[in-house]
């Protein structure tokens, strides 16, 4: 699992998982923790198990079915916590003992922490929800609901398909100029007729700066999920190998003991 050390340092636990230390199948061994299209319910629970074993067991996870889109769910009781019950794309919380999650393999996990309200989020940025400017709107969501500001907000970026590896059509190039302009293709790397490389990495990292978070504070994992398929899920790299692929988890909460 990876940490980032200045969200814990604040009094957040966190992290972004691995495909390492579990049960599953794919391959084996693998800890794959969302995938329950390619994995039994079983299996998960005991990856699950594992994982929040080194988080914190007194957590609950508080997951949503993600849907590639721009919705943010809110979690302010027991009732938001069950699993899938609502579509979305982030979660939104200032409870003790949950953790906001959303899976990933190959799209952009952030995770948000307020050191002043101690509200938190975790985000599920694919190219949709980059188009869409979700990290922005979780920030604005933070500021909303919790009365939290940008200011005193740190930011963790988690591995994802980078941007020497990410090749997309012209479909999603057409989508960020609608979205943002002709300034938006600074991002992208051409590589043949009507395709091109995205730095998602960078987009959102522009994004959660343009809402007002310091860039000092937002940290940004130096890996690739295309390029080291060994340690995390990859969707592109996974399902040509083994028809199939499992999710990582990325997560942020406050312990209740804190």
């Amino acid at each position: 699992m990876l940490v980032c050390f200045p969200l814990e340092a604040a009094g957040f636990a966190n992290g972004f998982s691995t495909r390492l230390g579990g049960v599953s199948s794919i391959p084996e061994n693998s800890l794959n923790l969302a995938g329950y299209n390619d994995d039994s319910e079983e299996l998960i629970a005991e990856n699950r198990r594992r994982f929040l074993n080194v988080v914190g067991s007194e957590f609950r996870l508080a997951t949503v079915w993600q849907e590639h889109g721009d919705r943010i769910k809110l979690v302010e009781s027991d009732e938001d916590i069950p699993e899938n019950d609502d579509k979305a794309d982030a979660v939104a919380s200032a409870m003790d003992g949950v953790l906001a999650a959303v899976k990933t393999a190959d799209c952009v996990p952030i995770l948000i922490g307020d050191t002043a309200t101690r509200s938190f989020a975790a985000v599920h940025a694919g190219w949709r929800g980059t188009a869409l400017s979700i990290a922005k709107k979780a920030v604005e969501t933070l500021q909303r609901e919790f009365g939290a500001q940008p200011k005193n907000m740190i930011a963790a970026i988690g591995p994802a398909a980078c941007g020497r590896n990410y090749e997309i059509g012209e479909d999603v190039m057409t989508a960020f100029r609608e979205a943002f302009g002709d300034d938006v293709m600074r991002y992208f790397s051409p590589t043949r007729p009507r395709h091109a490389l995205v730095d998602l990495h960078a987009v959102n990292r522009d994004q959660l700066i343009a809402a007002g978070i310091p860039d000092t504070a937002i940290f940004t994992a130096p890996y690739c999920t295309m390029e080291r398929d060994d340690i995390f899920f990859s969707y592109r790299k996974d399902r040509p190998k083994y028809g199939k692929t499992g999710r990582l988890l990325s997560v942020i909460g406050r312990s209740p003991s804190a």
